[in-house]
C-alpha cells in the first residue's frame, strides 16, 4: 500500500527524521486559514499516490492567504497521471542550499534490500539515472545483520558530499533505512533530502508498504481517511459577498441585497458557532475572489460571538493586500464589545440587516 506523502512525513518524523512543519487541506478554505495561521510563505504540494506532480503543477508556491486560496484552487481536482487530486500538504518554504536524494527498495534481481543515494536531488533524479548512472550510489546492506550507522556513513562518504556533511547525511541514511525495515517497506525515499540553514530536512517523503504485511500496521491504515469542507462556500454571478451564520440567515442576506437592486456574487455560510479563525477564513475566501467589489457581512450572535466576529474581522482586513469595501451587520451574543472592536479599527458596522444590505449595495453603485 503506498501512502501520501503527509502520512509518510508523520511517520518519518516519529522516527526521528526531520521534516517541514505542515498542515493537511481539503479544500481552498481551509488552505487559506492554514496559511493564516503559519503567517509565512508556503509551498502548497497536491497529495497524490503517484509521481511527476512538481512536473505536472502539482506544486506551487504562496506568500499569503489570498495567494494560497487561488493556487488550492487551482490544484484541487486537477489529475495527475490519472489521479485526481482530493487534498493538499501545505508547509513552510524551504530555503534550500543543496538537493540529494536518499531510496532505499528491493531489488527484485538481486533478492535483497538497496540503498540508492545521490548529491543530486529532486525533480530530474529519473533522467539523471538514464543519462549518468554512475552519479547514483547502490549499497546493498546485508540482510541477515544490521545496518550499523558507519554503513550509513560510507555511503554518505562515497555520494562524495562534504566532510562535514558526511555524519549528518549517515544518519538520515542509517534511520530511512530502520523505517523500510521497521514498517515493512518495499520503498522508503526521500527526494529531495535539503539542505538547509537549519540543517537537513525531508522535502518530500515516500512511502509503501507490503500489503501483505498491513495486518501489523492498522495504525497505519486508519490515516487514510477525508474530511468534509470547514464552511459552505458557492459562487455566484455577482460582484456583493454576502457572508452568513446559518444557511437561513446567509440566504436572507442575498435576498435583502437582490431586493435593493444588487447581484450575490458568493454564498458563503460559516454556520454557527464560528470562531475568529472561521471568520478569517470566509473574508480571505471572498477578499480573494476577483468579482466581488463589495462584502456583506451578516452575523447574527448566539452561539457565535460578536467579539470573536469582530476580532475575525479585523485580523483578516489586517493581513490582506487587497482592500475592498465591508459592510458588516453585527448583533447577539457579546455585541457590545464586538461593536467596540470594530469602532477602535475604524470598521462601520450596523445594527439593521436592512440598513447593511442597502448600504453594501449602495456601496456597489458607488463603484460604477
Amino acid at each position: 500500500m503506498k501512502f501520501f506523502e503527509h502520512v509518510a512525513k508523520g511517520i518519518f518524523k516519529k522516527e526521528g527524521l526531520n521534516v517541514l512543519e505542515g498542515h493537511v487541506a481539503y479544500s481552498p478554505e481551509e488552505a487559506t486559514s492554514v496559511v493564516s495561521e503559519m503567517g509565512e510563505p508556503v509551498a502548497i504540494k497536491a497529495q497524490v499516490l503517484v509521481g511527476g506532480r512538481g512536473k505536472a503543477g502539482g506544486v506551487k508556491f504562496a506568500d499569503d492567504p489570498g495567494e494560497a486560496f487561488k493556487v488550492a484552487d487551482e490544484i484541487l481536482g486537477m489529475e495527475i497521471k490519472g489521479e485526481k487530486v482530493k487534498h493538499l500538504l501545505i508547509e513552510q518554504k524551504a530555503d534550500i542550499l543543496k538537493e540529494f536524494f536518499i531510496s532505499v527498495s528491493i531489488d527484485r534481481a538481486a533478492k535483497r534490500p538497496v540503498i540508492m543515494a545521490s548529491c543530486e536531488g529532486g525533480m530530474e533524479i529519473e533522467n539523471l539515472a538514464k543519462t549518468n548512472p554512475e552519479k547514483i550510489i547502490k549499497y546493498y546492506p546485508d540482510p541477515l545483520h544490521e545496518f550499523l550507522p558507519y554503513e550509513a556513513r560510507e555511503v554518505a562518504r562515497k555520494m562524495g558530499v562534504s566532510s562535514d556533511l558526511i555524519s549528518p547525511i549517515g544518519d538520515v541514511i542509517w534511520k530511512l533505512y530502520n523505517i523500510f525495515e521497521k514498517y515493512d517497506a518495499e520503498i522508503a525515499e526521500i527526494n529531495p533530502l535539503v539542505l538547509t540553514p537549519e540543517g537537513l530536512i525531508a522535502a518530500d517523503a515516500k512511502l509503501e508498504v507490503e500489503n501483505d504485511s498491513l495486518f501489523r500496521h492498522q495504525d497505519l491504515v486508519e490515516l487514510l481517511r477525508y474530511k468534509k469542507k470547514a464552511v459552505d462556500f458557492v459562487k455566484l454571478d455577482g460582484d456583493i459577498a454576502v457572508i452568513g451564520n446559518g444557511a437561513g440567515l446567509t440566504l436572507t442576506g442575498m435576498d435583502m441585497i437582490k431586493l435593493n437592486g444588487g447581484e450575490p456574487a458568493t454564498f458563503l455560510d460559516i454556520g454557527g458557532g464560528a470562531a475568529d479563525q472561521t471568520i478569517m477564513q470566509a473574508l480571505n475566501m471572498v477578499l480573494n475572489y476577483d468579482p466581488v467589489k463589495v462584502i456583506f457581512l451578516n452575523v447574527l450572535g448566539g452561539i457565535t460571538k460578536a467579539d470573536d466576529v469582530a476580532r475575525g474581522v479585523i485580523k483578516a482586513l489586517e493581513k490582506s493586500k487587497r482592500k475592498v469595501d465591508i459592510v458588516i451587520r453585527l448583533t447577539g451574543t457579546n455585541e457590545e464589545e464586538g461593536q467596540r472592536l470594530l469602532e477602535e479599527a475604524g470598521i462601520p458596522y450596523e445594527v439593521s440587516m436592512e440598513e447593511a444590505a442597502k448600504k453594501a449595495v449602495e456601496l456597489r453603485n458607488s463603484l460604477a
